[in-house]
């Protein structure tokens, strides 16, 4: 009897829908996609209706070899692959590529890998989605036809290796355009004063601080320097202090929504510092499945790429049952929490992205998880439970305060706060992180009543600048992008990786800073592919192929009406645009045959140093930098800064392959004041030993 076969990405998906599906069906994974546009050349056909020249990777030849086989074997292929636009092109690609007269395919689509979901997805299969294979086609020849007529332009102009794309150029705008704010800043100096006052009765010596607002008639006051706000000082010194008005009030603070793929990235680069790029695979990793000791492999998370804050019914019923059990009745708010979609442009009809059960509580899971895997399951379970949990409760109190001077009408008015959590509500379990460090704190006042005098203790004049906008993080461009309805969630982490692999940015204290090669690439796209740059003109690109999803657009005339001012724009520059000569980047080792000082080139294969006696100097070498900090294994070599085959920074000894020593964080050169041994940067303002549990505090400089 012939077999269903199930074909699905990953290998490890492939274990987990094994265990679910049982011995009637085999499975095998295409490891990502079988077919794609050819690296070497255009591989679109722009007079043949833009027609994609797809050609199957020779590294995919041996795999789509087994699943042509597989395939002619099997009773009926189901197609298993993700549940958005990119999963419904690999779909397609797969039947393209073993297709005939004889095999029948179905798509089956699921957005959780659990026995329930599985079961339904196989008992209402479908055919493959047309509509939503060309919107990704019409994405996939944009992005190919910028990125391979403007990249080469690049590499002539300014240097090689480099990229244009289609939203990775906005993004690097939206990052320039802050860069230029900042550096056109002009800061200001303004003071504050604030009130240190105390009831006048005996019992209470309760003080509390009280901020001055300006005058009482409602004018603001302008303390511009040291010396108008020490006259100011001199004024409310003299000045009889009394409650004007006291206002109390009860405040409820709702949960979060559960995640969705952006919020997911910047909560995790807020609480755990991780990129996006390692969010997404981690929770691919949590989506397709782990094992699990006897429970054999299972899916942990619904679907990572999402922009829906829905959630399905069972779950919300399953999330009630636990909070009640678990925390009590009164952490239930009457009805169940829905959530609106505020995604502009929000497309795919997922659901949010939570735990496949939500009692598998973390705790159940740690020992079978790495610990990254655990800190995103832990982060995504609690947001989810939080998020169908009772309000968070505050009494909040604001409370006017008049200064009467014995000026005639220059009476002045401070306010002071205080909030109390009367309730805990959904913060007993989570509290969503903020891209500031601005830090909540409760305050209490004492029991105060309108018309009561106040006895002053202190005036407290403090000088401030005001401050240019802060630099993006990942997690803020990311906000940034989805607001401005740029980019999907399959496209996030991708956009701000290219961002840095190319060296258009890098990152300062965790900010993202253009470089200057980011400034010039920047320059020439504005100058010479406004539309490619334009915020408005991108998300426009998107409701379009939006539009050619939900079929109110071809996706064929969609990209012609690009492609035509586009080609426009590509001839003037190619004529027009002139050579950028960037400095080379100078560092502090000289050449060994010369004396000269080396310098940072790149060529084909990426950095490298050579001599700046070039051409009389031909000496060249590999590009290291060193830390200088002497590797804690060997102890003679020098820990150097590296970067790994998947682009990631790390540091090893210079006596390798000597010595094998490695490190993720960046070795400091002073030693562990605790145990003397190694000493890392850790979250970029904390430092902390390879040793012991010795944590400190960054020092400046």
């Amino acid at each position: 009897m012939k077999k269903n076969l199930v074909i699905v990405e990953s290998p490890a998906k492939a274990r987990t829908l094994a265990r679910i599906l049982g011995n009637t069906y085999e499975l095998k994974a295409s490891m990502g996609h079988v077919r794609d546009l050819p690296k070497s050349q255009l591989g679109v056909a722009i007079e043949n209706g833009f027609e994609p020249q797809y050609v199957i990777p020779r590294e995919k030849n041996k795999i789509v070899r087994e699943l042509k086989t597989a395939a002619k074997e099997a009773a009926t292929v189901y197609l298993a692959t993700d549940p958005d636009r990119e999963g419904e092109a690999i779909s397609w690609h797969l039947a393209e590529i073993t297709k005939s007269r004889t095999i029948k395919f179905r798509r089956v689509v699921f957005h959780e890998i659990t026995e329930d979901a599985i079961q339904q997805a196989f008992k209402h299969p479908r055919d493959i989605d047309m509509d939503l294979v060309n919107a990704q086609q019409a994405r996939r020849v944009l992005d190919r036809l910028v990125g391979y007529k403007i990249s080469p332009l690049l590499w002539r102009k300014v240097r090689r290796g480099l990229s244009a794309g289609r939203v990775q150029s906005v993004a690097l705008r939206i990052i320039v355009d802050r860069e230029r704010e900042i550096e056109g800043f002009v800061s200001v100096e303004y003071w504050s004063i604030e009130a240190e006052l105390s009831k006048k009765s005996a019992e209470s010596q309760q003080s509390f601080r009280s901020q001055l607002i300006g005058h009482l008639n409602g004018n603001k006051v302008k303390l511009q320097n040291a010396a108008d706000a020490n006259a100011l000082k001199e004024k409310l010194e003299k000045a009889a202090y009394n409650i004007l008005k006291v206002k109390a009030r009860t405040a409820n603070r709702q949960p979060p929504p559960p995640f969705i793929t952006s919020t997911l990235q910047q909560e995790a680069w807020r609480k755990l510092r991780f990129t996006a790029e390692q969010t997404m695979a981690i929770a691919q990793q949590l989506y397709e499945g782990l094992p699990l000791g006897d429970e054999g492999s299972v899916g942990l998370i619904t679907y990572m790429r999402t922009d829906s804050t829905h959630v399905a019914r069972q779950a919300l019923v399953e999330a009630r049952e636990y909070i009640g059990e678990k925390y009590g009745k009164e952490y239930l708010p009457a009805h169940t929490r829905t959530f609106a979609i505020t995604v502009k442009g929000a497309q795919e009809a997922h659901e949010a992205i939570r735990p496949t059960r939500i009692k598998r509580e973390p705790a159940q899971v740690k020992q079978y998880l790495n610990t990254s895997q655990f800190r995103l399951y832990e982060l995504i379970w609690k947001r989810m439970v939080a998020s169908q949990m009772a309000a968070a409760v505050y009494d909040n109190t604001t409370v006017d305060i008049e200064a009467k001077c014995t000026e005639p009408r220059a009476n002045y008015l401070f306010r002071t706060t205080a909030s109390i959590n009367r309730f805990q509500g959904f913060i007993l379990v989570y509290t969503e992180g903020k891209d500031t460090e601005d830090e909540e704190k409760e305050s209490t006042l004492p029991p105060l009543e309108e018309g009561e005098k106040l006895d002053l203790l202190g005036l407290f004049p403090e000088q401030h600048f005001t401050q240019p906008p802060p630099r993006y993080t990942e997690a803020t461009l990311i906000k940034t992008l989805e607001q401005y309805g740029i980019g999907r969630p399959s496209t996030y982490a991708p956009i701000v990786s290219t961002l840095r692999d190319r060296e258009y940015v890098v990152k300062v204290n965790g900010s993202l800073k253009p470089s200057d090669l980011g400034m010039v690439v920047d320059g020439l796209m504005r100058e010479y592919f406004p539309d490619i740059v334009d915020i408005q003109f991108t998300a426009r690109m998107e409701n379009e192929l939006d539009e050619i999803a939900e079929q109110k657009r071809k996706w064929v005339s969609a990209v012609q009406e690009f492609y035509a001012p586009f080609q426009i724009n590509l001839d003037k520059a190619t004529t027009q645009m002139e050579r950028v000569k960037l400095p080379d980047e100078i560092v502090e080792e000289t050449c060994p045959k010369c004396g000269k000082q080396l310098v940072v080139k790149t060529g084909r294969f990426g950095k490298f140093l050579a001599c700046g006696g070039y051409p009389e100097c031909k000496f060249t070498k590999s590009f290291q930098i060193k830390t200088g900090v002497k590797c804690p294994k060997c102890g003679t070599g020098d820990l150097l800064q590296r970067m790994s085959k998947k682009k990631r920074v790390f540091y090893g000894c210079s006596n390798y392959p000597n010595c094998d020593f490695a490190i993720n964080l960046k070795p400091l050169p002073e030693p562990c004041p605790k145990c003397g041994s190694l000493m890392t940067m850790y979250k970029e303002k904390w430092t902390k030993c390879t040793k012991c549990t010795y944590r400190g505090k960054l020092t400046p400089g």
